[in-house]
């Protein structure tokens, strides 16, 4: 089958043979149709998935996330170019925000990783939210799962950085890495709670010339602020570090923090019990997706339900009743 053919269901066996065999052209092509808002797209996408099941599972999976700035594209592209010197295949999903109006997103990862858009052995791909966390946690997913049947047996996944982004990806993860900067004081004022009760890592970045001083302080607080708010519990207990992604400093050490943790899980039996429960969450939330498709689908619904906002906007109906009367409608 050439790499042009578009992809159909029969054609499954085959392609996920080209996908097993590493074929690059190929992969790009999987993911784009996971990414589509087609049905016969999904439906391709989600039988080949299916055929490439046995063939995921082995990587590590790193959740990445910090404030705009700390350097998470940067820290990436070095993290992830001394990986792949020691042998790694690295993929590199980076969820950027899209918008709510065009669907349009920035996509401008590879020009901030220059070196792993380069290297043979990392594939870097822009994953779209489409403007949802559903969005987010099934292209992810999926991308994520299509990456490790392709021979990736690294893929770190970077979020935005705000809003709820960074819990979908740390419940898709092994391991999740925050990023911060320097001046905790400042930091510790804007981060939000649940992002440090979810971290596995933090590590200080810009840690180097001037900045070496304010980072080791800031670690200090942070190591202090997680002694009060980390409510994780398991075999890991999350730690702090420094590093500076733009020198190449620390990330050694930082590699290894994020092995020891996940084998640490692994050999508690936690890692197994970790990815059976995002599996179970991940149907739930692909469920909830085919609902929301529906509503915005179902030709009844989008005549009726604009009265029924005005309603509720005006409140001469209950919301509850509308929803009763939504339910009904699709067959609830």
């Amino acid at each position: 089958m050439p790499p042009s053919s578009p992809l159909q269901i029969a054609d499954v066996p085959a392609f996920a043979a080209r996908i097993r065999a590493g074929d690059r052209a190929a992969l790009a092509r999987a993911i784009t149709f996971a990414e589509s808002r087609r049905p016969d797209h999904q439906a391709a996408a989600r039988a080949l998935v299916q055929e490439l099941l046995p063939d995921t599972g082995k990587a590590i999976r790193v959740g990445v996330t910090g404030v705009p700035g700390v350097g998470k594209s940067t820290t990436i592209d070095t993290l992830g170019s001394r990986l792949t010197a020691s042998g790694h295949k690295v993929g590199v999903l980076a969820v950027d925000p899209s918008s709510t109006r065009t669907g349009g997103s920035i996509l401008g990862d590879k020009t901030r990783m220059q070196r792993l858009a380069m290297d043979r052995a990392a594939y870097v791909r822009p994953s779209p939210s489409a403007g949802t966390l559903g969005g987010v946690a099934a292209k992810t997913r999926e991308s994520m799962l299509l990456m490790e049947a392709a021979g990736f047996d690294v893929i770190l996944v970077e979020t935005v950085g705000i809003g709820q982004s960074e819990t979908t990806v740390a419940d898709m993860t092994d391991v999740f890495l925050v990023l911060m900067l320097p001046g905790a004081g400042d930091e510790l004022q804007g981060i939000k709670k649940g992002v440090l009760e979810i971290a596995d890592i933090i590590a200080v970045n810009k840690a180097d010339g001037a900045g070496a001083g304010p980072a080791k302080a800031a670690a200090a607080d942070y190591t202090a602020a997680l002694r009060i708010l980390n409510a994780q519990g398991g075999a890991w207990t999350p730690e702090v570090l420094t590093v500076s992604g733009r020198e190449d400093q620390g990330l050694d050490a930082l590699w290894a923090r994020v092995v020891a943790c996940r084998d640490l899980r692994a050999k508690a039996g936690e890692l197994a019990k970790r990815r059976e429960g995002q599996q179970v969450r991940w149907m739930w939330t692909m469920v909830e997706a085919r609902f929301r498709e529906r509503l915005a689908d179902d030709p009844r619904l989008a005549e009726r339900v604009p009265a029924l906002e005005t309603a509720v906007a005006g409140g001469e109906l209950a919301p509850t009743l509308a929803a009763d009367e939504i339910a009904t409608m699709l067959g609830f």
